[in-house]
């Protein structure tokens, strides 16, 4: 199962991040600066990401270690006027995303998730102050005199499902998606509550279904900010459908062949399936191949 935002070749090297010796001698020439714009990637003219020096960022700028490469240090720049992400990715992110390499987009994606998460958290949580760069960007600290408070980048776990019944997919369409385009249902984990609870109520707050035999299927990051989507599989008690309309515009079941049919993007398919990029999508190929 081939799993988007996963897998890239740089080695996080841990022990780096805490050894400030170690980080500075990695801050020469030989660096390498991931360039984006704002929190886009900036693609080269042959469709990959792009990579600039030391010398292209701001001085003022905090620089977050992604991993070793080559035997060289890289790095992403959060620059001191950037804001963070404030709304979903635009459809001009998915076009220049869709030409890079499965290793190119697991590094943009942690590299964006990081950044953002630093532009987001410059102030301390806790006490107000304002916070600085710590452990090679994979830390924040608090530069209050009492407070002292460590941050860390957060992952927040959104439960993704295919639920069925007697051979049936059930799918919904949020309000922002386009027309027709329908995808598994999901949702966020809540404090206090395990993976299966969580599928079970989101599945019940969404649709009116109750499900049993919740089980595990593979797991996606995706750094729209922050998010891990942990897919699953679970089978439904019942196909009466009650449906939360500030959450879901539409929802019905479908066969196996109008999945089959929505995948290979027929025209007159009754759906348009999730992009390749989307965990979703796999969900639906995995669900197909049982």
């Amino acid at each position: 199962m081939h799993i988007a935002f996963a897998g890239s070749r740089l080695d996080r090297a841990d022990h780096i991040r805490s050894d400030a010796e170690a980080l500075a001698a990695l801050m020469d020439w030989r660096a390498r600066v991931l360039l984006l714009d704002g929190l886009d990637p900036v693609i080269s003219p042959e469709g990959t990401l792009s990579w600039g020096s030391l010398a292209d960022t701001q001085a003022d700028s905090e620089l977050v270690f992604l991993g070793l490469g080559d035997g060289r240090g890289h790095f992403a720049e959060v620059s001191p006027d950037l804001i963070g992400s404030v709304a979903p990715a635009n459809p001009r992110l998915w076009a220049a995303m869709a030409g890079l390499s499965a290793e190119e987009l697991a590094t943009y994606g942690a590299a964006r998730s990081l950044v953002d998460w630093h532009a987001r958290h410059r102030f301390c949580a806790r006490c107000g102050c304002p916070t600085v760069l710590a452990k090679g960007g994979w830390q924040r600290s608090c530069t209050g005199d009492v407070c002292k408070a460590e941050h860390f980048p957060r992952v927040d776990p959104v439960t993704i499902m295919l639920v069925e019944h007697q051979g049936n997919l059930l799918l919904g369409r949020q309000p922002r998606f386009p027309p027709r385009r329908l995808s598994t249902l999901a949702g966020f984990v809540e404090p206090g509550e395990s993976i299966e609870e969580a599928v079970a109520r989101e599945v019940f707050e969404e649709a009116g279904v109750r499900v049993h035999s919740v089980g595990y299927v593979a797991s996606q990051p995706w750094p729209f900010p922050s998010s891990l989507m942990i897919g699953c599989y679970a089978v439904a008690e019942s196909a009466d459908l009650t449906i939360d309309r500030t959450e879901l515009e539409e929802a019905d079941w479908f066969t196996r062949a109008e999945v089959e049919a929505a995948m290979r993007g027929d025209e007159d398919a009754r759906f348009i399936a999730p992009p390749p990029q989307a965990i979703a999508h796999q969900l639906l190929k995995w669900w197909l191949s049982r």
